[in-house]
């Protein structure tokens, strides 16, 4: 059974100075926005986006309950800013649990070897991993939804919407279910770029994920891209969606599908800079937040500053593999340690595992470290990262330009768009070497090179707007709670059956009757020849 615990926390219960306060807003005929907003959010790191919404909503005054499983590696079930419903899942999801992810990114990097057969295999492991992975998402949200007490309980709180990360669909289930306007803190949907499943999408010019082409594409670079969309295409029929497919046709019937659920969200807080992502067509109700997570840097714990200070000119290299993804195999964590000792910089890591034998004097290793406080130092000179989302916003909104080593997932998609923005340089983590990592380093920090300044007109770009991107992201959810919705900014047309939506059977109306009077008008003129065959020959006669 899930437990319920508290929707309404103690600690959100107004007291009497708040009882006073809004009863003089009301005396003044103010109107207060304060709502109850369901959360149902994807662990990892996109739990770390998640929670810097949260923490701003409850700011403002919302009450916030998070649904949440019992093999959470990073969402608390105990917070000072929402309150929490437990679910009890015997086994976590395999993309939130950090060993799981650590085994299989060496299984990944070993099977990257440049061939079909390598491909192919890497595909199929990710086609698993995510195919159970969606499996624990569907069987966390019927777990919910099978628990009457707790589905009561979660009616009665009358929340005025539903926020979810739709990566995995259990959020936009329950959503559905209860009858709630839906919001999205969105970049990935359950097989792909959030775009492709409402807006158009031009394969000529819009690059699929996994594709790692530019939106400046060869006839070679469209087959790899239309390649890749349909993976995408396979992932969501045959990989996510039939794991949903049994809840949906229990708990809200008829001919629903998971993939139409994510489609028919109110509004898309889409993760997205088009400072960062290459253009592309967008619809009313998607909101661009790229960045919204970024801050000024902070001041760095007294040890660590000492050792940024230490670096004098030279300044400091920070290196971070991001959240899930700490630690690499030992032989590529000695070449990198050998390529930072021939620095004249200092280097401060974020490294888990065996501490490297060809470690220079230079390099400073960490468990954990204030990323953007790092990157927003005037010491830092430059960032090796593994290309993660975040990572790359941070680096933006700070102007440090970056050395990409890509991993998995979208992390090598992200680094073309660094590289076409020349922002800096993409390595393969799996042929790395001493020489090449050295010389990629000096240039990414040679003042004469343009990785810098090209990074620093992206982040002057980043900062030239007329509202930061969490105050965009706030207006627009409470203008969702507001209004019960925001249907008149959403388009239909998922409703429409894929030759509809193409036109198709307008086109073959249209071809039919072309076909149809060209076939008219010959057999027209067949019979007039004819019958003037006819007529010549009997005056002949």
């Amino acid at each position: 059974m899930a437990q319920a615990g508290a929707i309404f926390p103690h600690s959100s219960r107004p007291d009497g100075l708040v009882l006073l306060l809004i009863g003089l807003c009301a005396l003044c005929g103010e109107e207060s926005h304060a709502g109850r907003i369901l959360v149902y959010p994807v662990d990892g790191s996109h739990w770390l986006n998640m929670d810097v919404l949260l923490r701003e909503l409850h700011r403002r005054g919302h009450v916030l309950t998070v649904v949440r499983s019992s093999t959470s590696w990073y969402i608390p079930e105990n917070s000072a800013h929402f309150s929490s419903v437990t679910v009890p899942l015997q086994q976590a999801i395999n993309l939130e649990n950090p060993e799981y992810m650590a085994d299989f990114l060496q299984r990944n990097l070993d099977l990257r070897r440049g061939s079909v057969l390598s491909f192919l295999g890497l595909q199929r492991e990710l086609m698993s991993m995510l195919s159970e992975a969606h499996r624990s998402s569907a069987q966390m949200v019927r777990l919910v939804l099978e628990n009457s007490t707790l589905v009561e309980e979660l009616k009665r709180a009358r929340f005025d919407l539903m926020l979810t990360d739709p990566g995995f669909a259990g959020g936009v289930v329950l959503g559905r279910y209860l009858g709630l306007p839906m919001v999205f803190n969105v970049r990935w949907i359950t097989n792909g770029d959030g775009h492709f499943a409402i807006a158009p999408s031009p394969l000529s010019y819009v690059p699929t994920i996994g594709s790692q082409v530019s939106d400046c594409m060869s006839f070679a670079n469209k087959l790899k891209n239309l390649l890749h969309f349909g993976i995408g295409v396979y992932l969501d029929l045959v990989v996510a969606r039939p794991h949903y497919q049994g809840v949906c046709d229990e708990f809200l019937g008829g001919n629903t599908n998971v993939y139409e659920l994510i489609q028919s969200a109110d509004l898309w807080l889409m993760r997205v800079d088009f400072v960062f992502e290459f253009p592309r067509p967008t619809m009313p109700n998607v909101v661009y937040m790229g960045g919204f997570q970024c801050r000024p840097a902070q001041p760095l714990p007294p040890e660590l500053e000492e050792f940024v200070q230490s670096s004098g000119e030279h300044g400091v290299v920070l290196m971070s593999l991001g959240t899930l993804l700490g630690g690499l195999q030992p032989h590529i964590s000695e070449v990198i340690a050998s390529a930072f000792a021939r620095l004249p910089q200092k280097v401060v890591w974020r490294h888990l595992g065996a501490r490297p034998s060809t470690l220079g004097n230079n390099t400073l290793l960490l468990d954990w470290l204030p990323q953007n406080d790092l990157l927003g130092h005037p010491k830092t000179r430059a960032f090796v990262t593994h290309g993660g989302t975040n990572g790359l916003y941070e680096a933006i909104y700070h102007g440090v330009p970056v050395l990409g080593l890509p991993l998995i997932f979208d992390q090598k998609d992200n680094m073309v768009r660094v590289e076409a923005r020349g922002a800096g340089i993409v390595l393969d983590v799996t042929a790395l070497e001493v020489d090449s990592l050295t010389q990629a380093l000096q240039d990414v920090l040679d003042e004469q090179k343009p990785y810098r300044e090209n990074m620093r007109r992206l982040s002057r770009l980043h900062h030239d707007r007329p509202l930061e991107p969490l105050d965009s992201a706030l207006f627009w959810m409470e203008f969702v709670m507001r209004h019960g919705g925001a249907a008149h900014l959403r388009t239909e047309s998922y409703r429409m059956p894929w030759y509809a939506y193409h036109n198709l059977d307008v086109l073959a109306l249209l071809l039919g009757s072309a076909t149809a009077l060209l076939v008219l008008i010959g057999a027209t003129c067949r019979c007039l020849f004819q019958r003037l065959c006819r007529t010549r020959k009997v005056k002949l006669q």
